[in-house]
C-alpha cells in the first residue's frame, strides 16, 4: 500500500535525517518534498536523497501564489504523478511526527484498526522546550519528552489536526491540514474517523481543522507536534518566518500557546529501534553525514549572527525569562471561547 509524506522545508537539513528514518519506520514508502531559499544546505541534503531514490525533490524557488510559500508547494504536489498514483497521502511539517499506538505502531496497523476510514484525523500533541536552552545536535524525539495533557481546553491551536486521507478521488488536492476540493458526486463516499477511531460528523468531512475540546483524541494515533525546541532554535524559527507566510516573525505569543511541559509521553519510542536503524543507513552515506554536520555547525553560526541584532537578542532573553505554560481550566476556557464568540458577533454587526 502506498503511503506518501508531503514535506516543506528551508533550513531544517539538522532535523530531516531524523524525520525521515522515523515516517520510513511507520511506513511511508514515497516523500514529496519541496524546499525553498536554504541556506544550510537542506537543498544540496534532499538532492542527494533524491538521487540515492529514498524521496523526490522539488526547488519550490517561486514565484509564490498569494497564500504563500507552502500552498504553492501544495498545488503543485496536487499536479505530481506521485500524488496522483499514492493510495494514502498525509502532509507535514518537518516538526510533526506521526505516532501510532496500535499493533506494531505502523500506518498498517492504524488501517487494520480503522478499515472503513477514509480520512484519519492525528490531533497535534504539542511538545514544549522542555527548559532546553541550548541547541544540541541530539534527536529530537529523544530530547523533548514533555508535552500537553491528553485533555486541552485551549489555546484551540493546541487541537488542530493533519489528515491522513485516501487518495481515492473524494478530494482532488492535498491542504495543510485537510484535503481540498472535494467532489460532490463522491462525498457521500467519506468516512472520516478520529485518533481514537470514532466516527466524525460531516462538518469534519466538509471543513474542520481542529478536534473537539476537553477530550482525550489520541488513543490509537497522535502527531506529535515539536514546534518550539530549544531557544537557540525557536530564534532561528523566527528568523526564518511562518511556514505559511514567511513574511511574519514568531514572537512570544506563539511560544506560550505551545510550551507545554506538564505530561511525560515517550509513546513515540515505540519505533525507536527501526527509527535508529534507518537514521544510521541514512547517516552511512559520507555525503549525507557531511551535509547534516555542516547543517548543525550553520545553526550554531547562525545563532551567534542573530545575537547581534535586534530584536533577536531581544527575543532570546524574554524566552529565558518566561516560565512553561500551564494548562487552562475547562470554565476559564469557556469564558474565553464566549467572549470570542461576542467579539467576532460585534464584528459582524458593526457599521
Amino acid at each position: 500500500m502506498s503511503h506518501l509524506a508531503i514535506l516543506c522545508v528551508r533550513n531544517e537539513a539538522a532535523f530531516l535525517l531524523e524525520w525521515l528514518a522515523h515516517h520510513r519506520a511507520v511506513g511511508f514508502d514515497n516523500f514529496l518534498i519541496f524546499s525553498n531559499d536554504c541556506q544550510d544546505g537542506t537543498d544540496a541534503m534532499l538532492d542527494r536523497l533524491d538521487a540515492m531514490g529514498i524521496v523526490t525533490h522539488i526547488r519550490n524557488d517561486g514565484p509564490y501564489d498569494k497564500a504563500g510559500i507552502q500552498f504553492t508547494a501544495l498545488k503543485a504536489a496536487a499536479k505530481h504523478s506521485l500524488t496522483r498514483k499514492a493510495k494514502w497521502i498525509l502532509p507535514l511539517d518537518v516538526d510533526e511526527f506521526v505516532n501510532i499506538h496500535c499493533g506494531d505502531h505502523t500506518l498498517e496497523a492504524l488501517h487494520a484498526a480503522i478499515p472503513d476510514a477514509t480520512a484519519i484525523t492525528l490531533t497535534w500533541r504539542l511538545f514544549g522546550a522542555a527548559a532546553q536552552v541550548r541547541y544540541k545536535d541530539a534527536p529530537v524525539l529523544d530530547t523533548f519528552t514533555r508535552a500537553a495533557p491528553a485533555v486541552l481546553y485551549w489555546p484551540w491551536r493546541a487541537s488542530m489536526f493533519k489528515t491522513l486521507y485516501r487518495n481515492d478521488g473524494i478530494y482532488k488536492k492535498p491542504g495543510v491540514h485537510r484535503p481540498r476540493d472535494s467532489n460532490d458526486s463522491r462525498m457521500a463516499k467519506a468516512r472520516w474517523f478520529d485518533g481514537n477511531g470514532a466516527p466524525l460528523p460531516e462538518q469534519f468531512v466538509k471543513n474542520r481543522i481542529f478536534s473537539n475540546f476537553g477530550k482525550d483524541n489520541y488513543g490509537l494515533v497522535q502527531l506529535n507536534h515539536y514546534p518550539l525546541g530549544a531557544m537557540e532554535s525557536f530564534v532561528l524559527k523566527a528568523d526564518r518566518g511562518r511556514a505559511v507566510h514567511s513574511d511574519d516573525m514568531l514572537g512570544l505569543d506563539y511560544w506560550v500557546e505551545r510550551n507545554f511541559n506538564t505530561d511525560e509521553d515517550i509513546s513515540v519510542q515505540s519505533l525507536a529501534t527501526p527509527r535508529a536503524a534507518h537514521h544510521a543507513e541514512l547517516m552511512a552515506d559520507e555525503t549525507l553525514a557531511t551535509l547534516h554536520a555542516r547543517a548543525v555547525a550553520w545553526r550554531k553560526s547562525r545563532f551567534d549572527t542573530l545575537m547581534q541584532q535586534e530584536p533577536f537578542r531581544a527575543l532570546f532573553g524574554r524566552l529565558m525569562m518566561t516560565p512553561p505554560s500551564q494548562p487552562v481550566s475547562q470554565q476559564a476556557a469557556q469564558f474565553m471561547i464566549k467572549h470570542a464568540n461576542l467579539g467576532r458577533a460585534r464584528r459582524k454587526t458593526a457599521p
